[in-house]
């Protein structure tokens, strides 16, 4: 080919945009011979378009077609810039000009910006040539004239939007432009849909046959993408009941409907528009796709569920009958209004959002303009739950565009400015991208490029970024910012409305605030706010930094599980600690702290009644090391400074029992906020359990045993989880009482080991936080003497002892008292439960007592699969096949003497005695038991060996546990699928 006289550089091409050089030079060449133009004057203009390459190969295409049409633009200097910014965005509207040349005169008119709804009606009815609502011809023709004239609309609507300097700014208009053009394209299809119906059905039944259109979702809020579906609703009906009875009318109305779809989406020389979508009706793609206005009524009334009243946020009359639509609009009003009332309306519509999150493909993930964290729906379901909550109330925020609802929910001091502000410029970014991308290809599509080249000819179109890396680092970047106001946007608002609004303005404010409350979580809203309201009113500085911090803790504690317990603890702790200047400090200071503080007091009941005894303890969340259980010694050191200090035991005691409550709620706090390991919480708990006998006893002895008595020794033995250092929050302390007389005479003895055991139950009882001294394990059991010489140990075990007392003895372990009588108590022990002669029949009688405990000690109409501590799968299992084990084998293996239930099962392990993935199963069901008691008694107070079964419980149960907000059922489902593959392997091993 013949290199034109205008000679224009391959890095003249580059620097305006073009990527293919040598194509688009030859491109070009071609162009110039077909219209007569040279390059020169062709390439003005060419910088303007979002990818150069595609606008000339879509030029050249026309041009070889109809070289009059594209040459009479390309002379113009305004027209060629149009074209380049048109066809350099759209490959899509290029292939429609290709297909239809003569339409390129749309082009060249003036520039009149988006077209309004009447001028895009007028064109779209005129095309079909209706008249009284049926259209000129009955044929397929007209649904192509049809689309035809929709795309020359759709051109235009884009000429406005890709010429526009601020293209961000023009977003609210082109969607308005594109949903009204959706609108007048019914209405059109809809004539067609008439005139099809009357060569088979009485025209006057027909034109008597009401059907209105009514948008839903984007088409109804006036905020339509360039290819999107249309979401509509058909309500039925007849103007006269003379001509047509309602039930015909439906009838006509359904096939009506049916036709109008067909006209939009059905198979033709021009390609379909859009999908019309009826599946927002009334019972979704399983309903009448028509119904009468009565019928749509009815079904709200008495079915609908909450997603619907959402959905029908944005209903408007899109086409039909515009008296039918407008009278179906008032009247299901009152009913999306009044929703947010409805049951658990707040978390069903926070649990549909997480669905939709859920279901997206992970490799599209992190590219979902629309579906995905941070896109367009985070935006759409925070305004509209805004509006749904407050709309009870405020008639101003009855809005359906996301922009004007978010001006609205500011205007009503539901939003601050800034986050309003954030939020609607990042709305406009993500739907300028959504367009951008639509616009290419005429294609749905919601996923950001994946290619280099993808990122640039985004940047270049939406003039947002210089180049792909550009755009992309915005795309991060807005995500960022609207999830995080998404997740916060409830709560910042509540400052103004509760506690800086002046007192005659409160009662309308107080309304909308107790609307909010309850909409984030709050039981109690009206309890709420007063509890807000003490904590911010007043002048003094403690309320003046209440008020700062108030709207951000108010979130946290509405991210917890019971919101309304920790927001009146914070009053209570508050109160208690005054104007303590640290406080104060670190409320302020230290966000950290904060909502620490927050996340405890409504995750656990438990820490949340200690704290109000022990605010001070608020100043161990400045420091994680805090949190961390003290060493034993420590713990020592000090109960023996308590009781120098205290000549009184009963005043020493009270003191020991602090130390106790206080390193509790330590240990507690440190596992709530994940600072420590369920082994790290068992060893803590067992030594400041320790540590309180200990105490208990030296003052207990000091009160009870004369000097001339002194060479009594009295010893304290864990047993139980106790001895095994395996205890949990709210667990018993199981432990047995041993004297030796020594010197003292014998019955003076008895009576003093007697007077120490109930000197020790007397102070160390805890109304608070109970600590239970339970000797139920001795010898006897409840029948037997409560405290006993070494000498009746060592007799009773040879001569009378169960097999079950020797199980029991395998948790054995000195806790306090006399180290030489412990020392001499635990060779008597390892007599007992290391035996060198295995006895087969005390085997089999527990065996026989494990089946029973099964059967007889579950509580009455407890579900056995839920109880941790006695169910199938559960500790009982572990520990009781574990301690078989032991009596069996530790005579001869060394690692089996241990009160540890895991240690013992590594060392089983170690010796063949378990296969090793038998015992992960078993030690994965030990440890989420444990983890449950525990967590159950932190969230409630109360202590409890039963799975709750409800599901607000459970799914607090399961933060604690590090589940995911709402994670009731996988938590039941968890605890569940690990004891019934627990159960399989205890059975084999302990039964087989």
């Amino acid at each position: 080919m013949a290199r034109p006289v205008d000679s224009v550089s391959l890095s003249a091409l580059a620097r305006l945009g073009f990527t293919e050089l040598s194509a688009a030079a030859q491109a070009l060449t071609e162009l110039a011979e077909l219209t007569g133009i040279d390059r020169g004057a062709l390439l003005d203009g060419a910088g303007a378009g979002a990818d150069p390459d595609a606008a000339a190969a879509g030029m050249l295409r026309i041009a070889r077609r109809d070289g009059a049409a594209i040459s009479a633009l390309l002379r113009v200097d305004e027209t060629r810039e149009r074209v380049w910014r048109l066809l350099g965005a759209s490959i899509g509207l290029g292939d429609f000009f290709l297909r239809h040349p003569d339409a390129l005169d749309v082009l060249g008119e003036p520039d009149v910006g988006v077209p309004d709804a009447e001028r895009l009606r007028s064109r779209m009815l005129a095309a079909v040539g209706a008249v009284d609502g049926f259209a000129d011809t009955a044929d397929e023709e007209a649904w192509v004239r049809l689309r035809v004239a929709y795309r020359r609309e759709l051109a235009r609507i884009a000429i406005a939007d890709v010429s526009h300097p601020r293209p961000a700014d023009l977003i609210p208009a082109v969607s308005a432009g594109l949903a009204d053009a959706a609108g007048a394209a019914l209405e059109a299809s809809l004539a067609v849909a008439r005139a099809r119906l009357a060569s088979t059905t009485s025209r006057d039944a027909v034109a008597a046959t009401q059907l209105a259109i009514i948008g839903m979702g984007k088409a109804g809020a006036r905020e339509l993408n360039y290819v999107s579906d249309v979401d509509v609703i058909f309500v039925g009906g007849t103007a006269d009941e003379e001509i047509v009875e309602e039930s015909r009318a439906i009838d006509i109305s359904t096939r009506l409907a049916r036709e109008t779809m067909r006209g939009l989406t059905g198979i033709e020389a021009e390609p379909p528009l859009w999908e019309v979508d009826a599946a927002l009706r009334p019972e979704g793609k399983q309903g009448a796709l028509v119904r009468s206005l009565a019928s749509h009524l009815a079904y709200y009334d008495r079915w609908a569920k909450s997603w619907e009243f959402q959905a029908l946020l944005k209903a408007r009359p899109l086409a039909g009958d515009p008296g039918l639509g407008a009278a179906y609009i008032e009247a299901v009003q009152p009913k999306i209004w009044s929703s947010a009332a409805r049951e658990n309306f707040v978390d069903s519509v926070q649990r549909m959002r997480e669905r939709v999150t859920a279901h997206i493909d992970p490799a599209d993930a992190a590219y979902q303009i629309k579906l995905g964290e941070g896109g367009l729906r985070d935006i759409e379901f925070t305004v509209q739950l805004l509006q749904l909550v407050h709309g009870l109330t405020d008639s101003r925020i009855r809005t359906r565009g996301t922009l004007e609802s978010l001006d609205a929910l500011v205007d009503g001091g539901y939003i601050g400015r800034a986050d309003a502000g954030t939020f609607a410029d990042d709305y406009r970014t993500l739907r300028l991208l959504e367009h951008r991308l639509q616009l290419r290809e005429l294609s749905r599509t919601h996923l950001m490029p994946r290619t280099d080249e993808g990122r640039r000819v985004l940047a270049r179109a939406t003039g947002l970024a210089d180049s792909g890396v550009g755009v992309w680092e915005l795309w991060e970047r807005v995500r960022r910012e609207v999830r995080d106001i998404h997740t916060r946007l409830f709560y910042r608002p509540l400052l103004t409305a509760v506690a800086s609004l002046p007192e005659e303005e409160r009662s309308l404010s107080t309304e909308q605030a107790h609307d909010r409350l309850a909409a984030i979580g709050f039981r109690d809203p009206a309890g709420a706010l007063r509890h807000i309201g003490a904590l911010t009113n007043g002048l003094s500085r403690k309320a003046t930094i209440q008020r700062h911090l108030m709207p951000v803790m108010v979130r946290w504690f509405a991210d917890g599980t019971d919101p309304d317990y920790g927001l009146i603890a914070f009053r209570r702790i508050s109160e208690r600690l005054g104007d303590t200047p640290w406080f104060l400090r670190m409320l302020r200071d230290s966000s950290g702290a904060a909502e620490s503080l927050t996340r405890l007091l409504s995750s656990s009941r438990y820490v949340g009644e200690l704290m109000e005894w022990i605010p001070e303890s608020v100043a161990w969340l400045d420091s994680a090391d805090s949190l961390r259980p003290r060493p034993e010694s420590a713990l020592d050191e000090e109960a023996r400074a308590i009781q120098t200090r205290h000549e009184k035991t009963a005043d020493a005691l009270r003191a020991v029992r602090s130390l106790r409550r206080r390193e509790l709620l330590r240990t507690a706090m440190g596992a709530v906020l994940d600072v420590l390991t369920i082994e790290e919480i068992a060893t803590a708990l067992t030594g400041i359990t320790d540590a309180t006998i200990q105490a208990g006893l030296r003052a207990v002895r000091r009160e009870v045993v004369s000097p001339e008595d002194d060479s009594l020794d009295f010893a304290v033995i864990g047993m139980g989880r106790f001895g095994g250092a395996e205890l949990g929050f709210g667990s018993d302390a199981d432990i047995l009482y041993v004297y030796e007389a020594n010197d003292v005479e014998p019955q003076r003895a008895q009576q003093l080991a007697v007077k120490l055991v109930n000197g020790l139950r007397e102070h160390l009882t805890d109304q608070r936080v109970p600590l239970d001294l339970d000797a139920d394990l001795r010898p006897e059991g409840r029948n037997g003497p409560v405290v006993r010489t070494l000498d009746a140990y060592a007799e009773y075990y040879r001569r009378w002892s169960l097999s079950w007392e020797a199980q029991a003895l395998l948790r054995a372990r000195g806790v306090a008292g006399s180290a030489t009588l412990i020392e001499q108590f635990m060779r008597l022990a390892d007599s007992v439960r290391y035996p060198e002669q295995v006895d087969l029949q005390g085997l089999r009688e527990i065996k026989r007592i494990k089946a029973r405990v099964e059967g007889e000690r579950l509580p009455q109409g407890a579900d056995p699969r839920r109880h941790l501590k006695l169910g199938p799968g559960s500790l009982s299992d572990v520990e009781w096949l574990v301690q078989l084990i032991q009596l069996q084998h530790a005579s001869e293996v060394v690692g089996l003497r241990t009160t540890s239930t895991l240690q013992a099962l590594d060392a089983a392990v170690a010796a063949d005695l378990v296969p090793a993935d038998g015992a992960d199963r078993l030690r994965e069901a030990w440890r989420l038991a444990s983890r449950l008691r525990s967590a159950i008694t932190l969230l409630t107070g109360q202590t409890s060996d039963v799975l709750p079964s409800d599901r607000r419980q459970l799914d607090g149960i399961g933060r604690l546990l590090g589940y995911p907000d709402r994670s009731a059922t996988e938590v039941e489902e968890d605890y569940l699928g690990v004891t019934r593959r627990a159960r399989r392997v205890f059975e084999e091993l302990f039964y087989g």
